[in-house]
């Protein structure tokens, strides 16, 4: 590798931790205006819209969020009744997690009010710097797709 490819890789990291806060801080403002539940819970949420249910640990590993923290948010869902525990009736041990149809409801309306505010940031942009954000964005979708797919961490701490 030579000392212009460490420089990029160099800025595409630097880019990353960038870009990263922007949009976590642009998400959780929205959050914020719709629900008292933070970016977690709806990191969860989301989870469960696709997956449909899935057991704490699952939930822990797709995020890397330490088990005690997935059973306070989860806590946290329930109260709300926004998710439901569901024991397997082979194993009184093992706990999954579902989105009640209230938590469904409220996730696509939570989702709805986000996007809505980030629509009104980005309807401000001119054609050519909205055409250039969708390419982008889609293009950073796909390439961070492809390298975290097989990322070494993912396939030893998330075996259950």
């Amino acid at each position: 590798m030579n000392e212009n490819e460490v420089i990029s890789i160099d800025k595409i990291i630097e880019n990353l931790y960038y870009i990263h806060p922007l949009v976590t801080i642009s998400l959780t403002r929205a959050i914020r205006s719709s629900t008292s539940l933070n970016l977690g819970h709806l990191y969860i949420m989301g989870l469960l819209k696709r997956n449909e249910k899935m057991s704490m640990s699952e939930i822990g590993c797709k995020l890397k969020m330490p088990k005690p923290h997935v059973t306070a948010k989860i806590d946290k869902l329930i109260s709300e009744n926004l998710v439901e525990r569901l024991y397997d009736p082979n194993d009184r041990r093992v706990i999954n997690i579902k989105l009640t149809e209230q938590g469904k409801e409220d996730f696509q309306k939570m989702k709805n009010t986000i996007s809505q505010e980030m629509r009104q940031r980005i309807v401000t942009l001119d054609q050519q710097k909205m055409k250039a954000m969708l390419e982008s964005t889609q293009q950073l979708r796909d390439i961070l797709t492809e390298i975290m797919k097989d990322a070494p961490s993912e396939k030893h701490s998330c075996e259950i």
